[in-house]
């Protein structure tokens, strides 16, 4: 029998009403969602009837898509499903360190409204986007990229899919490239560039809102192994270090996955409100088990049934 794991999405993956049925059939789902809406007034509401332009201003994503993985992560737990490794991809890594134990609930969503409100304020200052490069390997995104000054490969997410970021006004002219190498460049539903240098103050800033945190004794050691966006390697007790340094370093997520395959996990669960990871999971590797929550959590229920 293998091991399960829950993989943490990251931004793009909102939108509008997502949560909804979670908070309204389960009650650790609710507290969640209340808990939230008591440190953040306005959380709930803004899952469940924002629009889809508020939901991509990054102060308004990262603790949406929190309280809405924390809240389906728990309904998992509360039916019997604890893995035994996590990830998050970019902001889901702070959800994942928070279901571990790393943070307690609220400690874990007021890191990540800092986060968002730090990185959005750092997107702000440039007019940066990212784009999903597909149809090309890594090796040959690099070479493109290098012959830009700014912009960066930063999410290595699997095969024929890296995302890039950097300025808008070289975005067109490198996307034409891409094309002409035989791939395609996607805009992502994000405003920054993220993962890249561009995010080198809102890093610094955050790994002084982890030292508060540190100085409050409010950083534990986790009860789950969780991998490192940065090293695609299990945490040690350098949390503060992993934690603000990915913000702008590249997401290593396939070597992540392969990493946890070659440990033992075979089956995947997505924590969060679509299917981004589960799709990727699927193209590293086509022989594991991958699942989206609703889809899990159904198969779930029909057992429980009977």
């Amino acid at each position: 029998m293998g091991k399960i794991a829950f993989v943490f999405s990251g931004q793009g993956d909102q939108y509008p009403g997502m949560g909804k049925d979670i908070k309204e059939k389960y009650t650790v789902a609710a507290e969640i969602y209340n808990m939230c809406d008591r440190l953040r007034p306005g959380t709930s509401d803004m899952c469940f009837n924002g629009t889809e332009e508020e939901l991509k201003e990054t102060k308004n994503t990262q603790p949406c898509l929190f309280a809405t993985e924390l809240a389906a992560a728990s309904v998992l737990k509360e039916k019997g499903i604890v893995p035994s490794a996590a990830a998050g991809f970019s902001l889901g890594e702070v959800a994942a360190a928070t279901f571990v134990g790393i943070f307690d609930n609220e400690t874990g969503f007021s890191l990540v409204c800092k986060r968002g409100e730090l990185m959005q304020r750092e997107a702000e200052k440039f007019d940066t986007s990212m784009a999903a490069i597909v149809k090309l390997t890594s090796e040959k995104v690099e070479e493109i990229c290098g012959k830009y000054q700014n912009i960066y490969p930063v999410n290595f997410n699997c095969p024929g899919q890296i995302t890039v970021s950097g300025l808008s006004s070289e975005m067109p002219a490198f996307a034409s490239e891409v094309k002409a190498a035989g791939g395609r460049a996607i805009p992502l539903k994000v405003k920054g560039a993220f993962h890249s240098p561009f995010m080198k103050e809102a890093s610094e800033a955050f790994e002084k809102e982890i030292e508060k945190a540190e100085k409050e004794n409010k950083i534990k050691n986790g009860n789950i192994t969780l991998y490192s966006n940065m090293t695609a390697t299990p945490y040690g007790s350098d949390v503060k270090t992993l934690l603000s340094k990915q913000i702008c370093s590249p997401v290593r997520w396939e070597k992540i996955i392969r990493n946890m395959i070659s440990d033992g996990i075979d089956t995947f669960i997505e924590i969060g409100p679509g299917k981004t990871l589960t799709n990727m999971t699927k193209k590293i590797d086509n022989e594991v088990k991958a699942f989206t929550t609703a889809e899990y959590l159904a198969e779930v229920e029909q057992c429980q049934t009977y």
